[in-house]
């Protein structure tokens, strides 16, 4: 009868608990973070495209709810840690995007992969380091399943001197 007991009471409150979703909203203002209506692409191209259950995410730069980019040159302009801040408001845009197009980030499966491309001098050599403010971003909120395969690379230059573009690719329910 105990045994009954403890599998009817193990039922009834830790297997509910097990099945409820992680409201992300809520999770994002604990964090601080509001997300913005994205602004419209700079020329020809969509901002996402959707095949199957991926979202393709065009490059998207660290751009503010107001519009307006954080720009410079890491190694010359910007300190790592201004970087590695341009690198999580780029990740923010991104869900900003990402919200827009499924409706509901609880839809988020994984984040899959992820390019990280930082505006930086030829002898700047801290790429990942940067690029991890997107990353921290993703697993802070996310979890598991924003743990993702990753590059970060160094580019002479970016659209309109941007600090850093990221591009992903999200699987996401039906």
């Amino acid at each position: 009868m105990k045994k009954i007991f403890a599998l009817l009471l193990m039922a009834t409150t830790i297997l509910p608990l097990a099945a409820q979703k992680t409201d992300y909203d809520k999770k994002l203002k604990d964090m601080g973070i509001e997300l913005f209506l994205p602004q419209k692409p700079i020329a020809n191209y969509v901002k996402a495209v959707r095949t199957g259950n991926l979202i393709y995410l065009s490059g998207h730069g660290p751009t503010k709810a107001d519009g307006t980019n954080i720009t410079g040159k890491l190694g010359k302009d910007m300190t790592l840690e201004q970087g590695y801040e341009a690198a999580k408001q780029t990740g923010i845009a991104l869900l900003s995007t990402l919200k827009g197009e499924i409706g509901d980030l609880n839809k988020v499966k994984r984040i899959v992969k992820v390019l990280g491309m930082v505006n930086c001098t030829a002898d700047f050599t801290d790429q990942p380091k940067v690029i991890n403010g997107f990353s921290d971003l993703m697993v802070g909120l996310f979890g598991e399943k924003g743990k993702h395969a990753r590059s970060a690379v160094g580019m002479i230059s970016l659209p309109n001197n941007i600090a850093v573009e990221v591009e992903m690719i999200v699987e996401v329910e039906n």
